[in-house]
């Protein structure tokens, strides 16, 4: 019998009653101060628990990691308080959820670090297009990123360990799975890209050295948590962040036979054609595929149809969704059923309180009289 979006399957060690798979999505809507997730947040994910699996919005490992006002960490008692709410919240309406731990490199601004300080990144190149979200006097406001300085070879130990600081964190948390973020041109992609790795120590040259982060960061998190309930979220020919890799499949698929050896539990795959990047082609996913045995999510503006022509090739076992999952808590319903999707307001997707967050109303509210 052909998969569908609608069949279970197993990640490593988590049982998922169907393949579709909540994106991660930042919504800036973390307790002041402090970044704390809140009995608000607990709310918006359990409406969504259908899901197979839900993957948090990005969450920063540090303070250091932050390149956007109101998003959470997992660095505190009071953050892993906020977020054993949340998994509490999921698990009573059936769900399962994983925590993506972030560290965004020089997508920052000093406003956002410790003492004024300014971001860290592999070096001291500054994204030009790349913003960050700051609170000024006259309120929240994307800014340009600032100029980071260049992370010292002795620095990096301390990163890896935050990972896993916050894997543990997470884990009392209640999280059942924990995701890396290796992708969208944050700390991870920055050590990757070609252009944006110009060190000459064990992080920087050739393929091998600007990968080792990743794969450190990776085996600290397994170190914690086991192979079998972590993944990873990767974004070959990611272009926005200034990112341009020229070897980004080459780097990925080294990557890729990384985690096979290793035996975690899924990739995460970003697409990068819904922000303007190549559309990858079905010979680089077949190499992935080869590369990497395990179960691959694929992410980026899928509908029903084109996510069940994926599984069906054999090229993805389960599928993320993003803005569908903002707008519609009962997404999963909605596409077994064939029904028509609310429109997401992109005017709150970040920041706020409850409208354009918790009130989305599902099918069953929506035939209710008025």
């Amino acid at each position: 019998m052909a998969n569908t979006l609608f069949s279970p399957t197993r990640f490593g060690a988590v049982d998922l009653p169907n393949r579709i798979v909540m994106a991660p999505l930042t919504r800036s809507r973390a307790t002041q101060p402090g970044d704390i997730p809140s009995e608000m947040n607990a709310r918006y994910y359990a409406q969504r628990a259908s899901a197979g699996l839900i993957v948090s919005e990005a969450t920063q490992i540090s303070r250091q990691g932050q390149g956007y006002a109101f998003t959470p960490g997992m660095y505190s008692d009071a953050q892993e308080q906020g977020w054993r709410l949340v998994t509490d919240a999921v698990h009573a309406a059936g769900g399962r959820i994983a925590a993506q731990l972030w560290h965004v490199g020089r997508i920052s601004h000093r406003l956002l670090q410790e003492g004024g300080q300014p971001p860290v990144a592999p070096s001291a190149i500054r994204s030009e297009t790349g913003e960050a979200f700051v609170v000024l006097p006259e309120g929240p406001k994307r800014v340009p990123c600032d100029m980071p300085r260049a992370l010292e070879t002795g620095e990096i130990a301390d990163i890896v360990a935050d990972y896993a600081k916050a894997a543990e964190r997470a884990l009392r948390a209640g999280f059942d799975m924990i995701e890396l973020h290796s992708a969208n041109g944050y700390l991870l992609q920055q050590f990757l890209a070609t252009n944006t790795n110009q060190r000459t120590d064990r992080y920087g040259g050739s393929l091998e050295n600007r990968a080792r982060l990743t794969l450190e960061a990776l085996d600290a998190i397994i170190g914690v948590a086991g192979a079998d309930r972590v993944g990873v979220r990767i974004s070959p020919h990611f272009i926005r962040h200034d990112i341009a890799d020229a070897e980004t499949e080459a780097i990925h698929l080294h990557l890729a036979r990384q985690f096979q050896h290793r035996g975690i539990a899924y990739v995460h795959i970003a697409e990068p054609d819904w922000v303007g990047g190549p559309a990858l082609t079905d010979d680089f996913r077949r190499q992935l595929r080869d590369a990497y045995s395990g179960r691959i999510i694929v992410c980026g503006n899928y509908t029903r149809q084109s996510g069940e022509a994926r599984l069906a090739a054999g090229l993805a076992d389960a599928v993320a969704f993003g803005r569908p999952f903002i707008a519609n808590p009962d997404l999963v319903a909605r596409l077994e059923q064939g029904a028509s999707l609310n429109r997401p307001d992109p005017a709150t997707f970040y920041g706020g309180g409850d409208h354009g967050y918790t009130d989305y109303p599902t099918l069953d509210q929506a035939r209710e009289p008025a």
